[in-house]
This record gives C-alpha cells, sequence and structure tokens, in this order.
C-alpha cells in the first residue's frame, strides 16, 4: 500500500464538480451539441441543462475563459473561440505524449529504460530545493511512435516522496504523472517550463537517430504539487515529429 505523502492534499468535492462540468462543456463544445454554435446559453439555462448550481457554472466558465476558449463579453454573452476549441496539442495546459502520438494513429511505446537511484545533481538540487547528497530516482527512457524515435526523456525524484513504497513493482514506462499520484499520494497541479532549440549531447541524438543537421526541442520543467512545493525535475528533448501550440491570454 501506497505510504501517504504529506504533500497531498484532499480533493474537495466543490472542485471536482466544476472540473467535471468543464470536462462536459468541453466535449460539448467539440463533439456535442454546441459543436456548430458560436455562443454558450445563458448561465441559468446551462446550469438546468448540466443538473447543477448557477455557482458551478459559473466557476466553470471562469476556468474556460482562463483557458482561452471562451470569452465573456457585457451585452454579448459567451463567445466561443473556435480555434482554440479544436486545438489538439497546447503546450500551456498538461499534455501526455502518449496521447499525442495516438492522435496521429500510432502506437507509444518506450524503450531503453533506465531507472537509477543516485545523489542529486546541481541543476535537480536547486530546482527541487533539495542538496546535492539528497538521494533521487533517475528515470530515463526512449519513446518511439511505433518504430520511429521521437523523444528521450530524463525524470528526477527525490526518494523520499515514496516513503515505503516498494519501487520495484512500478511500472515506469507510465507516466510519471500517474506514478506520482498512484505510488506517492501526489498530484503535479503546476510547472514551470523552460523552452529552448537545443542540438543535445551524442548520446541522446544517436538514441533519437537525427540527422545531422536536425534540431531538438528541449523542456526543462519543474513540477510543483497542490502546496506549491516542487516534486519532480524533467528534462525531454522532443523531436520535429511533435508540434506544440501555445494559448497566450493578454487580457
Amino acid at each position: 500500500m501506497a505510504t501517504k505523502h504529506p504533500d497531498s492534499a484532499p480533493r474537495l468535492g466543490g472542485v471536482l464538480i466544476s472540473n467535471q462540468v468543464v470536462a462536459e462543456l468541453l466535449e460539448q463544445l467539440r463533439n456535442g451539441i454546441w459543436q456548430d454554435t458560436d455562443h454558450l446559453p445563458p448561465e441559468l439555462e446551462l446550469a438546468n441543462r448540466l443538473n447543477v448550481s448557477r455557482t458551478v457554472v459559473r466557476d466553470a466558465l471562469s476556468e474556460l475563459e482562463r483557458a482561452g476558449y471562451i470569452e465573456r463579453v457585457r451585452g454579448i454573452g459567451t463567445v466561443i473561440n473556435r480555434d482554440v476549441v479544436n486545438l489538439a496539442r497546447r503546450m500551456d495546459q498538461k499534455f501526455e505524449f502518449t496521447q499525442m502520438i495516438r492522435a496521429r494513429g500510432m502506437q507509444p511505446n518506450s524503450d531503453d529504460l533506465r531507472v537509477s537511484r543516485h545523489t542529486a545533481d546541481a541543476d535537480a538540487a536547486q530546482a527541487l530545493n533539495i542538496s546535492l547528497d539528497t538521494p533521487v530516482y533517475y528515470i530515463c527512457r526512449r519513446v518511439l511512435a511505433d518504430n520511429t524515435p521521437v523523444l528521450f526523456s530524463t525524470d528526477i525524484v527525490p526518494c523520499s516522496l515514496f516513503g515505503t513504497t516498494r519501487t520495484d513493482g512500478i511500472d515506469f514506462t507510465r507516466p510519471i504523472f500517474n506514478i506520482l499520484d498512484e505510488a506517492c499520494g501526489i498530484q503535479v497541479s503546476s510547472t514551470i517550463t523552460h523552452l529552448r532549440a537545443a542540438m543535445g549531447d551524442p548520446a541522446v541524438r544517436h538514441a533519437l537517430a537525427l540527422q545531422r543537421d536536425q534540431a531538438l526541442l528541449e523542456l526543462s520543467e519543474t513540477c510543483y504539487s497542490r502546496l506549491c512545493r516542487p516534486v519532480l525535475r524533467c528534462r525531454t528533448f522532443y523531436t520535429d515529429f511533435f508540434d506544440f501550440a501555445l494559448v497566450r491570454k493578454l487580457v
């Protein structure tokens, strides 16, 4: 049985209901009754349709507006941004590369998986606010779409987060966020991500079978729990197989 980490926080019922309404509205915007409309109905009508309170609907609409799916304009109503609704790969939101690969009609799989225990390097120590002698797990793997290498990732997690949970029975080919949630009782709620074009070191380039002039997109991420504590350091090199979008809210 997993040991619950102090960083784990209870999921509030109201938050869960609001999240469910957000998911339902998005599904209806993409594939349901509002897929061909430019506006959403008034809050009261939405509340009646979804059988929730008007407060829950208002919270859900606020979340959709923050994410750029809609704009609420006085005197006009709730306007739908169809281009944002139809985006499949948003870098400013939680995404799983396995889903992105499947969306291309290909099967994701991992090979060359290496899980090792070391002390933190300088980058991980600074990002995770731990000392250089702190034991951490390094989870390195190459990911393929069918038989084509498309990314190489290194996830760094403090060993202490697993408590008394045995790691030899964990399937580390699964998404690291799922592993943290199930094995450590920690939900990653936010990340700080730095992006840059990179060539990658020779070992990474060889693993990804790159051409001489082929560049990579490097994402260096520090991931935070719901109590705003850094719990994970990720370094991922993406090939040009991936095409990301970023929605920027300016108002």
